[in-house]
């Protein structure tokens, strides 16, 4: 392990983080909000850790192994993490547990929330809660990368630690290209969806805001009632197209701008995307209109934002969910866990996934009836590789487990078997409101600081997908002597 090279970056992330904090602080000195010593102290503090990592860091090697690539990642998630807390902390908004939890759920993309009284922040603080997430959801380390030239061939291993899914999505052969695309597609959309909501009637400040929870998946509001404070079809509709739209794989974005629309039909994972956008709309409307008393456009309206909002593990919330039909909770809970598209800001198993395991379980039925048949698993019309349904097989696996030993952990704290369940489905998939203690209405200022502490693991493991993190814990990981 080249810890010279890790500390070298990890100083350039920090002073990254230095430079995002002078944004908010810009905007508190312009309003006199009260937190602007807490921005300019959070801003000392990362510029001083950043003169801290580079005494100690070097790049004059600039091999990045494997092992460089998962503890640079690991560690700028850690240490932006820590930074992004400052503020919360050091103006007395949050204690520093909570301020933590809401630095990690914002850079996540989580979007569960510690705060009591959201209206009651001061505006640059809530700006800045906003940016943790548009930072995390493209990537603070594909941004790194992005724009800080002379990384060399190891940014791959950075990339791949970073960029979820199942299988490695570049849009351009270059790691350093592929991730300026990826950027430019992510501010693209951001803008044109401030364009539109502007347009729909928010002011600049809220839809600059709403426009970065969007597209970053996260879902930090600037009202307590989040998106139902506006109660507004439009402002729900664009709101909605944009999460169904930052829930797909931005690569295939790029691959529909240089090849035509005809991409999006070859894809197998966004076509699938997309039908279960459809169907869960279809049947939690149809519940709805039924068991709820709204009327047919009130349920279509209300069963479409929530599921654009839970599939592409979002947050927002337009209506109670919590006070729904066990059927619609139980499908919203699906979507929990399935998410949106690899390649995505999305959480969740991800569609491809779940995609492939129903092939692979079909594929095992017909092998059963017909021991002879020869069976493969294909995607976008090309055969899955066993390395891969392998690698996706382990994945589900220890999934499950995580979420099995979390959920038992926080039960521990004293929450109820459902509580518990809820709230760690919905912060390891990246989506925020739970179901009870965390439901749509409610946060997580309740929950014990071990509670918090657990939760905030079940972010991390979920945003970095389980291995990047948990490598760390393996011993000959740290070893020198290892060839990786």
């Amino acid at each position: 392990m080249n810890l010279l090279i890790v500390s070298y970056l990890l100083g350039k992330l920090s002073m990254a983080c230095a430079g995002a904090l002078l944004v908010p602080l810009i905007m508190a000195l312009y309003f006199g909000d009260s937190c602007a010593q807490a921005f300019v102290i959070s801003a000392l503090l990362a510029a001083g850790l950043s003169f801290a990592f580079h005494r100690f860091g070097s790049f004059e090697d600039t091999h990045i192994t494997f092992r460089e690539g998962v503890a640079v990642v690991s560690g700028a998630w850690l240490v932006i993490s820590f930074l992004g807390a400052m503020p919360y902390y050091l103006s007395g908004t949050l204690e520093f547990i909570s301020a933590v939890f809401e630095s990690i759920s914002g850079f996540t993309t989580t979007g569960a929330t510690t705060i009591t009284s959201i209206e009651t922040v001061a505006k640059s603080m809530l700006l800045w809660r906003s940016m943790t997430h548009w930072m995390g959801g493209i990537g603070i380390v594909v941004l790194f990368i992005a724009f800080l030239p002379n990384i060399g061939s190891g940014a791959v291993h950075m990339f791949n630690a970073e960029v979820t899914g199942p299988t490695d999505d570049r849009v351009v052969p270059r790691i350093r290209a592929t991730s300026i695309a990826l950027c430019k597609i992510y501010i693209l959309f951001t803008a044109l969806e401030a364009i539109l909501l502007f347009g729909a009637g928010m002011s600049f400040y809220d839809c600059v805001n709403h426009a970065f929870s969007t597209i970053a998946t996260g879902g930090f509001s600037t009202y307590d009632t989040s998106i139902t404070h506006f109660n507004s079809p439009l402002i729900e509709g664009i709101i909605g197209f944009f999460m169904v739209l930052a829930g797909g794989n931005f690569a295939l974005y790029f691959s529909v701008h240089k090849k035509g629309l005809k991409e999006f039909w070859r894809d197998t994972e966004f076509k699938s995307y997309i039908f279960l956008v459809l169907i869960a709309t279809l049947l939690i409307s149809l519940n709805i209109f039924a068991k709820m008393g709204f009327s047919g456009k009130e349920s279509l309206r209300y069963a479409f934002f929530q599921v654009a909002s839970i599939i592409s593990t979002t947050g927002f919330v337009s209506n109670d969910f919590d006070v729904w039909p066990a059927f619609s909770k139980y499908i919203l809970v699906l979507l929990m866990f399935i998410g949106a598209c690899a390649g995505s800001t999305a959480g969740g198993i991800k569609v491809s996934r779940i995609v492939i395991l129903c092939k692979i379980a079909l594929a095992e039925i017909r092998h059963t009836i017909h021991p002879s048949m020869v069976t493969n698993v294909t995607m976008n019309g090309k055969h899955v590789s066993d390395t891969v349904i392998a690698g996706i097989g382990r994945f589900f696996f220890l999934y499950m487990m995580l979420f099995a030993g979390l959920t038992l952990s926080l039960a521990s704290t004293g929450l109820s078997v459902t509580d518990s369940i809820g709230a760690i489905a919905a912060t390891i998939s990246s989506v925020g409101p739970a179901l009870g203690v965390a439901g749509a209405t409610s946060t997580y200022a309740t929950i014990s600081p071990f509670g918090k502490v657990v939760i905030c693991i079940a972010m991390l493991l979920g945003r970095l997908e389980l291995f990047t993190l948990l490598v760390l814990i393996r011993p000959e990981f740290w070893r020198s002597t290892r060839n990786w």
